[in-house]
């Protein structure tokens, strides 16, 4: 476990902290108040050894200057949205542009950036943040609560809730690495994933999506069936090749606003297996392999490409621009509601 002594700062005059959830199996969870982000799951493997599977830092220092959004809740805007700029009812939006020409998630000082307020109660851990009004470039005073709670189904599971008083667009995720090996001991390509996702939406070498809905069958962005995540991943496919990898949002197969399963992952070696279930329509699979600079983190090991695996349970990328992909839009009165669940358990 992370000591909390190491997370305890302040950072624009607000004070950062480290929190634990434990259940009653012995599963915990740490979550530090800045950028709301998951720093820490220790789970049990075959052997009944409780390791933690979250890539990350054992500093609230190297959080601060991370930049790769380990474990964050990213918003306003999660992924990307083409050329930091949409329209609402006839009135255009800019936004702070991070990513060449483009915003992404939410922009240089999104909510991974920012300093949350902080409740415990009992296996729950309340977040909340006042997004103001033209923050990033985004209108509305948007008042968002994110809450992870440990159950006794070893299951983390997230809610996020928002409301607005100007129209405005909201997708929200959270960034968390994961490697079921015990990271950084074995890097993922022979972790073996399914996704429920017959679809993935194409993207440009900017990862800014086309509007197209491309089947995944006979390709190698196939995993309807379970297979191990590097069979493919140096395959010639174009889209592999703009990603350097799996850096993809895949639509998920299920009714709008219902809590479904959309992937599983289980590593060999450990025997240890991740459900993923959520109530949003797609899920951005992405392979790391941007990793490889910055501070080290947890050990003292600088992250390298593929060391871990991103399951980012979302709306799809630059879906203010795309009428045809699911609505992004919060209305005053109207909820931004919706959950996920990461459930972790032993097989064989």
């Amino acid at each position: 476990m992370l000591p909390e002594e190491n997370f305890i700062a302040e950072i624009n005059g607000r004070k950062t902290s480290l929190y634990t959830l434990k259940n009653n199996l012995g599963l915990s969870a740490q979550i530090t108040n800045y950028g709301a982000a998951l720093v820490g799951v220790f789970a049990p493997d075959k052997e009944g050894r409780f390791e933690d599977v979250v890539l990350g830092y054992e500093n609230i220092q190297d959080y601060a200057s991370d930049p790769y959004f380990h474990g964050a809740i990213v918003g306003r805007f999660a992924n990307r949205i083409g050329h930091g700029k949409f329209t609402i009812n006839g009135q255009e939006h800019q936004l702070n542009r991070n990513h060449g020409p483009h915003a992404l998630h939410g922009g240089p000082m999104g909510f991974g950036r920012m300093v949350w307020e902080a409740e415990t109660r009992g296996h729950q851990l309340q977040l909340s943040y006042l997004s103001p009004d033209g923050e990033e470039g985004y209108p509305g005073n948007l008042r968002v609560k994110v809450t992870y709670s440990l159950n006794d189904d070893n299951a983390l599971v997230i809610d996020y809730l928002a409301e607005t008083d100007k129209p405005t667009v909201i997708n929200l995720t959270n960034h968390a690495y994961f490697n079921l090996g015990n990271t950084p001991k074995r890097e993922i390509s022979h972790h073996i994933l399914w996704l429920n996702a017959s679809q993935f939406t194409p993207k440009s070498p900017e990862g800014i999506p086309n509007g197209e809905f491309q089947d995944v069958q006979g390709t190698p962005m196939d995993f309807t069936s379970a297979k191990p995540i590097g069979r493919d991943i140096a395959s010639s496919h174009p889209q592999l090749v703009l990603g350097r990898g799996y850096d993809h949002n895949f639509v998920l197969n299920h009714e709008k606003q219902s809590l479904t399963k959309a992937a599983e992952v289980f590593d060999p070696a450990s025997r240890r297996c991740l459900e993923v279930l959520t109530t949003m329509p797609g899920v951005q699979f992405y392979t790391a392999d941007y990793l490889g600079h910055g501070s080290p983190g947890k050990e003292g090991y600088v992250y390298q490409p593929r060391d871990g695996f991103c399951l980012e349970t979302q709306f799809f990328p630059d879906s203010p621009n795309k009428p045809q992909f699911p609505s992004t839009l919060l209305n005053p009165g109207d909820i931004y509601s919706h959950q996920t669940v990461y459930r972790f358990s032993v097989k064989g």
